[in-house]
């Protein structure tokens, strides 16, 4: 019986702390998500002085946000997303507007897709 409870324990202490992380992450890329979208906006709009400003808003977010990130992330997963985020950081430098829509594009994808795949669901368990 007492091992019944203490797997009990353990199992809710798994789900409940699962619960806790999609949260976390849910509301960290929430907030990635709309330093992107601004971003976005700006090289739309061909603000390109905005978009540098927001680029740098992007970043510093980045950095505060992701800084736990690696403890429940494939490394590589992280990598693309900083590799993502300089490409960006240069073609709006550059002002290419083409350039910057795609590769805001692909990293807005790679940010909005990590709290549906590290999800706590059976899909992702099995």
């Amino acid at each position: 019986m007492r091992l019944l409870a203490a797997l009990l324990i353990i199992f809710a202490g798994v789900v409940v702390l699962g619960g806790w992380t999609n949260h976390k992450l849910e509301a960290s890329t929430g907030d990635l998500l709309e330093k992107i979208d601004s971003l976005a906006g700006d090289v739309e709009k061909k603000d390109w002085d905005g978009a540098r400003k927001g680029t740098a808003r992007l970043e510093s977010t980045w950095k505060e946000k992701a800084g736990w990130w690696p403890v429940l992330l494939d490394h590589q997963e992280m990598d693309n997303i900083e590799f993502s985020l300089a490409r960006v950081k240069e073609y709006v430098s550059a002002r290419d507007r083409a350039l910057s829509r795609g590769q805001i594009s692909e990293l807005r994808e790679m940010v909005r897709h990590i709290p549906e795949k590290e999800a706590v669901t059976l899909k992702n368990i099995f």
